[in-house]
């Protein structure tokens, strides 16, 4: 449908409204400007409930469809839209924002202008994210796409708590926009392939409708390097192994909420991008890499796995886990089954989710003993129970425990890659086993035992903090529990993905005694 109400534009200009605001706020007003912040976030917020719960599943593909005219000359337009795979996605990150605005109550606190300065870029990052999610014109989607870099190597580079946040803030800019580069060129030549064929445009219902149609005659080599050029920016934003070096750094040296911002939703766009523009885009030359890119995403989940395990520094530790979890996302998008898009689209809300409470908590921690270490902890259940216990919740979620959300969509990612790849499943099911073990045993290292020297004077979660990990924990149960609200949004979503790549289900088949396989 067509909204009469420009919803889509409030999501992101509410934010991008806000930030100019606070930013402009005097120096002394610093309260008022955290208290304007956090309210931005919610108004946000309930924008996107006004969406997702005006969303109709069974209705049109894209919803709420705004359309006006921006570059005539370039064929490029400001068209907005959202299907049931970017309606999760866009309340995963309303969501998630105003918990971080609670958690980084303070941070920023030791400039004159600091917390103005944190909240603006804060909400900046939000407001790009939002737009990314909800474009259906590639190139604004690009535009946006490259500049939420900016305003977060500000937050990790400004407003970072370890010595090395300058280094990681230009580490995570450079590998970034590099591959924005690549992908610029992959943009600039997908429009020269429609001036040719269908008059230059960069609209993306357009530009796939023609694939589908095959009236873009083009020649698949042609196809398969644009397709490198998209893919390889998403790879470096989601990451990918080996694409990944950038995120450690950035997750241990930014404050514990922006890591949360960049690791739970910034992130996102690039997996959602893979999902969006790679597989529909270049159906053929995404079925070509395939075997490639899904020996990469399982490699991806044991080596985040594996390399998590020997981890000294907590944050460090969950970073890696991030990226074994990223893996398994990659997996589900590129293994081309309906289970693997449902279960991925469903595992970035639960890895938002999950990745949030127990990085939060994580911080909340740190910031109490002033030490990443993890040698340093013991005992902290006995002086700081409820923090203790948010946090076993929380690593259980990571690890996938049954009852919890993440399970549900790590279960679909495996049932549709197994459908398909065996093999590949069997390597990813090695995960589960690790992931195991570095929670639990950083749990036992950092929770149980006597109280370690240090540690006696660690308080107990203050009701802001509660405020902040309690949704969070809710969530994680209640998805784990009832996931299907969330996945009677993306299902038809993966349905019009899988019809318009030409893809279907492998059909099962049974081995019948004396006769081979049947189907």
């Amino acid at each position: 449908m067509v909204s009469t109400v420009p919803w889509l534009s409030m999501l992101w200009l509410v934010p991008l409204a806000g930030a100019v605001m606070i930013i402009l706020m005097p120096a002394p007003l610093q309260l008022l400007a955290r208290w304007a912040g956090l309210a931005v976030s919610i108004a946000v917020l309930v924008v996107a409930i006004v969406v997702t719960v005006r969303f109709d599943s069974g209705g049109a593909r894209y919803q709420f469809v705004e359309n006006h005219s921006w570059i005539p000359a370039f064929g490029a337009g400001y068209t907005l839209g959202v299907d049931g795979i970017a309606v999760v996605l866009v309340l995963l990150t309303a969501v998630l924002v105003p918990l971080l605005m609670l958690a980084g109550w303070h941070d920023g606190g030791e400039h004159p202008r600091g917390p103005q300065a944190y909240i603006a870029l804060t909400l900046t990052v939000e407001s790009m994210v939002l737009i990314s999610l909800v474009s259906l014109d590639v190139l604004l989607f690009y535009v946006f796409f490259e500049a939420m870099l900016i305003p977060m190597y500000f937050l990790i580079g400004g407003f970072g708590q370890g010595p090395g946040r300058s280094r990681a803030a230009v580490k995570f800019l450079l590998y970034n926009l590099f591959g924005g580069l690549i992908m610029l060129a992959a943009v600039i030549g997908l429009y020269v392939v429609t001036a040719q064929h269908i008059g230059g445009t960069f609209d993306f219902r357009e530009i796939v409708a023609a694939v589908s149609s095959g009236r873009l005659g083009v020649q698949p080599a042609v196809l398969k390097t644009l397709f490198l050029g998209f893919m390889f920016a998403f790879a470096i934003k989601a990451p990918l192994w080996p694409f990944h070096r950038w995120l450690p750094d950035a997750a241990v040296e930014a404050p514990p909420a922006t890591a949360v911002l960049m690791m739970a939703v910034m992130d996102k766009v690039g997996t959602f991008g893979m999902l969006r523009y790679c597989l529909q885009l270049f159906p053929g030359a995404s079925t070509y890499f395939r075997p490639a890119i899904v020996v990469l995403a399982v490699i991806g989940v044991v080596y985040g796995a594996v390399v998590a395990i020997g981890q000294t520094d907590i944050m460090r530790l969950i970073a890696y886990t991030s990226i074994s979890h990223f893996g398994f996302i990659i997996l589900g998008i590129f293994v081309m089954t309906s289970q693997g898009q449902s279960g991925s689209t469903l595992y970035m809300v639960n890895h938002g989710l999950s990745t949030a409470a127990v990085f939060l908590i994580a911080g909340f921690l740190i910031a109490r003993r002033g030490t990443r270490a993890i040698a340093d902890y013991g005992g902290v259940q006995t002086v700081a129970p409820v923090l203790a216990g948010t946090f076993l919740v929380a690593a259980l979620a990571t690890l996938s425990l049954p009852g919890l959300a993440p399970f549900i969509s790590e279960f679909l990612v495996l049932i549709g890659t197994f459908s398909r790849y065996w093999l590949v499943a069997a390597f990813g099911v090695t995960a589960l086993v690790l992931s195991a073990i570095y929670m639990l045993w950083l749990y036992q290292r950092m929770m149980t035992g006597p109280v370690r020297d240090g540690n006696e004077t660690i308080r107990d979660l203050m009701p802001r903090e509660a405020l902040v990990v309690a949704p969070l924990i809710a969530l994680l149960l209640v998805l784990g529990i009832y996931p299907k609200p969330v996945l009677d949004l993306i299902n038809p979503a993966v349905y019009h993905t899988m019809t318009t790549i030409g893809e279907h289900d492998p059909a099962p088949r049974v081995v019948v005694s004396g006769t081979g396989p049947q189907r």
